[in-house]
Parts: C-alpha cells; sequence; structure tokens
C-alpha cells in the first residue's frame, strides 16, 4: 500500500473521528434536548445492550435477509435481462421504449401497488426490493453488452461460435466492470428499500426496530438502529468494491 492511500485514510478517519466528537460535544452541552440526541455514548450502550439481549441481532439478522433475498432475485433478473437486450440491437429497439417508461417509476409508487397484490408480507417486500434494485444493473449491463468491441463479435462469426459461447466467452467478460458497478449500486438501494419495507409493513428488521424507537422516544435506541444501517452499507459497499477489484484484477494486469 503506498503512501499517500495511507494518508487519505488517515485523513478520513481523522474527519469521522472529528464529527464524533462534534456529536459528543454538542449532547454534553445540552445544546439540542438528549431526548431527541443522545451522545454516541448513549448510542454505544444502547448497541450493545441490544446485541448482549439478542433483540438487535435479530432485527439486523432480518434486515440482513430481506436485503440479500431482494438483491439476489435483482442480480439474476436483471443480468439476465440485460444480456438478452444489450446483445441485441433489435430487442433494444423494441424494449428501449418500455425502459424509458418504467425507469423513472418511482418505487415508492410502487409500493401501493405491491401492498395491493401481495399485503403486508415478506412477499411484498421481496417484490419491492428486486423492482428498485433490478434498474442500476439492468441498465449497465445492457450498457455494458452493448459497447461490446464489433470487431470481437466478427471474429466470433469467424469461428462460428454459437450466441451462448459468444456471449459467455466474449461479452459477458467485456460487459463485466459495467455489470460490477451495477451490482455494488444495487445492493445500497436493496438496503433502502429493505428498511423502507420493514417500517411500513412492521415487518422484522432495523427498520421497524428506528420505527418503534422513535414512537417511543428512546432516541439513544433510534441513533443505535441508524448507526448500525450505516455500518451494513459502509461494508457491503467496501465487499463489493473488494470484489470488484479482485475480479477485475486482468484490467491493471494488461497495461
Amino acid at each position: 500500500m503506498n503512501r499517500s492511500v495511507l494518508y487519505w485514510r488517515a485523513a478520513s478517519f481523522a474527519v469521522a473521528a472529528g464529527f464524533i466528537g462534534l456529536w459528543q460535544f454538542i449532547a454534553d452541552q445540552r445544546l439540542v434536548s438528549p431526548v431527541f440526541l443522545p451522545g454516541p455514548d448513549r448510542a454505544w450502550a444502547s448497541l450493545v445492550r441490544g446485541f448482549a439481549s439478542d433483540d438487535l441481532l435479530d432485527k439486523l439478522l432480518g434486515t440482513l435477509e430481506h436485503m440479500a433475498y431482494g438483491w439476489f432475485v435483482a442480480s439474476i433478473a436483471g443480468i439476465a435481462l440485460g444480456a438478452m437486450i444489450g446483445s441485441s440491437r433489435t430487442m433494444r429497439s423494441y424494449v428501449a421504449p418500455s425502459l424509458e417508461f418504467l425507469r423513472p417509476l418511482p418505487v415508492s409508487a410502487v409500493i401501493p401497488v405491491a401492498i395491493a397484490m401481495f399485503g403486508l408480507t415478506q412477499t411484498m417486500a421481496l417484490f419491492v426490493i428486486a423492482f428498485g434494485a433490478i434498474w442500476p444493473m439492468l441498465l449497465a449491463t445492457i450498457h455494458g453488452f452493448a459497447a461490446v468491441e464489433p470487431r470481437l463479435y466478427e471474429v466470433a462469426r469467424s469461428l462460428h461460435m454459437s450466441r451462448l459461447a459468444v456471449i459467455f466467452k466474449i461479452a459477458l467478460p467485456s460487459a463485466s466492470p459495467d455489470i460490477l458497478a451495477g451490482m455494488r449500486l444495487s445492493v445500497t438501494v436493496a438496503l433502502i428499500l429493505s428498511v423502507v419495507c420493514e417500517i411500513l409493513a412492521g415487518l422484522d428488521g432495523l427498520g421497524h426496530w428506528v420505527l418503534l424507537s422513535a414512537r417511543s422516544f428512546r432516541s439513544a435506541d433510534l441513533f443505535a438502529g441508524v448507526m448500525l444501517l450505516g455500518v451494513i452499507g459502509y461494508l457491503t459497499a467496501l465487499a463489493m468494491s473488494l470484489v470488484e477489484n479482485r475480479l477485475l484484477k486482468w484490467r491493471s494486469s494488461g497495461h
């Protein structure tokens, strides 16, 4: 690891430490009522207490389950549909208008439809999360397949390769940077929508924990849940970045 990377990481930790210190100062000086703004020490104590009683662990596992299932469904559907559409100019011409109609549709407008269809159930949450998370992946996959160098397709035709062989041996490796970038964005969307569904449907998860804490004016528990959601978002994004760097190592080694 070079020195500049270490400097940047040290600076980012310093900024985070400064933010926490400012938060603690405001709480200690009671510039904001403790009912609404507990200090980080109280939020941390609530976090430890929640894990000690297993209540917070159950909520954490519920949110991770909702996020993972929705993101997995969106990944399979988004990559498969994106590969079919992106590898065919005809399909792009026919399907593009429909995609442009659905893509800007807010997920919040889909939630009442999902509730009417599935009720306040896990299936509703899965549908909403998958619908919202599929778009970054689908559009990135379409772009990646459409941007494959045309000469590679000419080489495939000269070698009499089948369509599946062209997709898996030529198009997919070439489109993998776009696909992985779309997957990284989708996992963040899946986390956000998991919390939204848990709040609306009362499903077991951190969203429900945060909602009940707010209604009961348990501000320390509320901030503990929000901190935990931030940690989940950071760790999932970091994990996706590591996977992306590992799978795309060939790009840097090729230069």
